[in-house]
C-alpha cells in the first residue's frame, strides 16, 4: 500500500492516525507542531515522542520532499526554485521578498491546459495535476530555504504553473491547510487562489475555503479575452460575471482582478471603459501587470503613458488599480513567464519536454 505523505495529513488526521496505532491523541498536535510550526521533517528530531513512535512514523509514511534542482536569484531579490518531484516532473515555485512581507507563488500542476496565449506556461500543455502535498512541499522548502534569514513565507498566491481550479481538490486543501491555525497559520487574507475563470469551481469555493479569489480578466469583452483566454468559450464573461456575484453575495470577500496590459491588444480607452462595465455591482481592486515579454511570444509591454491613462480611466471611476511590475523578470519568474528553465535556457522558448526530463 501506497504510504502516506507527511505533508498531506492535518492535525486531525494525525489525531486519528494515532488512535489507530494505539497511541494518545494528544501526540498529533505535537507532531503537527514539528511539522508544521517548526518545519522539521525528520521523526528523529521530534525530541518529545517516544524512540518508538518516532521509528513507527518514519517507517509508515513519507518523507520524502521534491528535490530543489536549481536556484535562481533575480537582481530584485526574489528567488526562482526550479523543482523536481517523485515523478521526475519539474515544477517552480518563486520566493519573492518584500519590506515587511516575503510571498511564495506556488504552481498547481505541471504544465496547464488552459493554453492563454500571453502565458509561457499555457505553450508547454498539460501533463500532470500536482498532489495536494507538493503544492504543500513548495511552501515547506521555501521556509527551509529562508531560515537563515530569519525569515517565514507571511502570503502565498497561486498564481505558478496550472489552472488552480482545474486541480480544485489539491489545490483548496492545500490553501485550506496553509489557513489552519493547527497548520501553517497564515492568514486567510493572504492566501489568494487565482482562477481563470472556471465558473462551477468559483462558486464552489465560496462555500468551501477562506482563502480569497483572484480572476485573471485580462479583457472584458467576450471576442477579445476568447482571442487570449480560450477558456472563456466554456465560460464567457456573463457566466463569469453572475459566478463572481454569487461569490461575493456568499462571501462578502472583496475579488482581485488581474489584467495584464498587452501592447495594441487590451489597453485602449474602449478596453478601459468596457472594464469598468464589467466591474460594475461588484467590490474589486484590479492589478494592472504590464506584459512581461518571454520568447516565442509576439506581444510587447504597453507604453508607460498608456499604462498611466489606463491607470487613471479607472481610478477616476473609483476603482483601485494599482500597477504591479511583476518581480523576477530577468530570471523568467515573472507572472506568465514560468516554463521550468534553468539559467542557461532563459532565452528559449518553451519546450515541453523540460517538464517531464525534470533535468
Amino acid at each position: 500500500m501506497e504510504k502516506q505523505h507527511f505533508l498531506s495529513l492535518t492535525r486531525q488526521d494525525y489525531q486519528d492516525l494515532m488512535v489507530s496505532w494505539g497511541q494518545p491523541k494528544f501526540r498529533a498536535g505535537q507532531i503537527a507542531d514539528w511539522i508544521y510550526k517548526k518545519n522539521v521533517r525528520s521523526p528523529e528530531e521530534m525530541s518529545n515522542l517516544s524512540k518508538g513512535l518516532r521509528d513507527e512514523l518514519f517507517l509508515k509514511l513519507d518523507w520524502s520532499l521534491p528535490e530543489v534542482i536549481s536556484k535562481i536569484s533575480s537582481d530584485d531579490g526574489s528567488t526562482k526554485l526550479l523543482l523536481r518531484n517523485q515523478q521526475g516532473r519539474s515544477i517552480e515555485t518563486v520566493i519573492l521578498r518584500y519590506e515587511g512581507r516575503t510571498s511564495l507563488c506556488v504552481s498547481s500542476q505541471v504544465g496547464c491546459k488552459l493554453a492563454c496565449d500571453f502565458c509561457q506556461t499555457g505553450k508547454l500543455g498539460f501533463v500532470a495535476h500536482l498532489q495536494k502535498y507538493e503544492i504543500l512541499a513548495q511552501l515547506y522548502l521555501a521556509n527551509l530555504f529562508l531560515k537563515d534569514e530569519e525569515k517565514k513565507i507571511s502570503h502565498v498566491v497561486f498564481m505558478g504553473m496550472g489552472e488552480p481550479l482545474d486541480n480544485y481538490d489539491n489545490a483548496v486543501g492545500a490553501a485550506n491547510m496553509m489557513i489552519a491555525e493547527s497548520e501553517f497559520n497564515l492568514a486567510a487574507r493572504h492566501v489568494t487562489i487565482s482562477t481563470s475563470g472556471i465558473v462551477p469551481r468559483i462558486k464552489q469555493m465560496a462555500h468551501e475555503t477562506k482563502a480569497s479569489l483572484a480572476l485573471s480578466l485580462h479583457a472584458s469583452r467576450d471576442d477579445l479575452r476568447t482571442s487570449i483566454m480560450p477558456i472563456n468559450r466554456k465560460y464567457n464573461l456573463s457566466k463569469l460575471k453572475e459566478a463572481l456575484l454569487y461569490y461575493q453575495k456568499e462571501t462578502n470577500r472583496k475579488i482581485t482582478m488581474e489584467y495584464i496590459l498587452i501592447n495594441q491588444k487590451n489597453c485602449g480607452q474602449r478596453e478601459a471603459k468596457e472594464l469598468v462595465k464589467f466591474i460594475h455591482g461588484l467590490r474589486a481592486k484590479v492589478n494592472l501587470i504590464p506584459f512581461n515579454s518571454h520568447p516565442g511570444l509576439p506581444y510587447q509591454r504597453p507604453t508607460g503613458d498608456e499604462i498611466r491613462n489606463f491607470q487613471q480611466y479607472l481610478s477616476d471611476r473609483s476603482i483601485p488599480a494599482p500597477v504591479r511590475y511583476s518581480k523576477g523578470l530577468d530570471v523568467s519568474a515573472a507572472c506568465g513567464q514560468l516554463a521550468a528553465k534553468h539559467r542557461d535556457e532563459l532565452d528559449q522558448a518553451p519546450d515541453r519536454r523540460r517538464l517531464v526530463e525534470g533535468s
